[in-house]
């Protein structure tokens, strides 16, 4: 059980929309900012051409269907029939807040947790619980989900770590997000930062119902962009 669940945990980081980036004050804003519609399919399209990317995720708050409090790794399109990925994650299972790696290449899982060496796990238990290539995969992945937010609006120019982003705003069905955001049961609200030069999504956060009337954000960055990333089985 306590393998299952760290198989389960990880595969749900990979398809959080979700990471930890902080942002400057907005530098810009009214009646001049582009329209988020247009923002946002030009997003969806340049994401349909991202290769690689380095990802950090953070989750604030606690949602129950997601045990994962912060990871961070590469992703790829290549390395297999499902891409590849590799990084670390902190998360919390059955009560205890573990630390570990984990290594998707070649159709096949390999996690590390706190003692021992990588175990590894067939291809069919990843992708029965959830195809991890979903954050960069054009057709169900952030591509999608960019695609199909719903009333989306520029609500200002700001800057996320030195780079110039618009900040859009909108709503996202359950049936388009779950794809990449595990547990997901509603309707979201959705926040996305988009380069102002080539419109690549810079940060992506997600609000969900955190329980007793209370609300979790899961924020996921992509950075290094198409840099090049190898990843091989331990």
């Amino acid at each position: 059980m306590v393998k299952r669940g760290w198989v389960v945990a990880v595969l749900a980081l990979l398809g959080v929309l979700a990471t930890g980036c902080t942002s400057d004050e907005p530098t810009g804003g009214g009646g001049n900012l582009p329209d988020g519609a247009a923002l946002l399919r030009d997003a969806s399209a340049a994401t349909k051409q991202i290769k690689s990317a380095h990802f950090t995720l953070k989750v604030n708050g606690t949602v129950s269907a997601i045990p994962v409090q912060n990871a961070e790794g590469d992703l790829t399109r290549e390395g297999g029939p499902s891409g590849a990925a590799k990084g670390t994650v902190k998360l919390t299972l059955l009560g205890q807040l573990i630390e570990g790696e984990f290594v998707l290449v070649d159709d096949s899982l390999y996690i590390k947790g706190p003692t021992g060496g990588f175990q590894k796990y067939p291809a069919s238990l990843s992708s029965n619980i959830y195809d991890p290539s979903a954050i960069l995969d054009p057709d169900k992945g952030i591509a999608n989900v960019l695609g199909k937010v719903q009333n989306p609006r520029t609500d200002s120019k700001e800057s996320l770590d030195g780079t110039s982003t618009y900040k859009v705003s909108g709503k996202a069905t359950k049936d388009v997000v779950s794809a990449v955001v595990p547990g997901v049961n509603s309707d979201v609200d959705i926040t996305v930062w988009v380069r102002e030069d080539n419109k690549q999504p810079v940060k992506a956060s997600v609000k969900l119902p955190s329980g007793e009337g209370q609300t979790a954000t899961v924020d996921l960055t992509l950075s290094d962009v198409d840099k090049p990333v190898t990843i091989t089985a331990p």
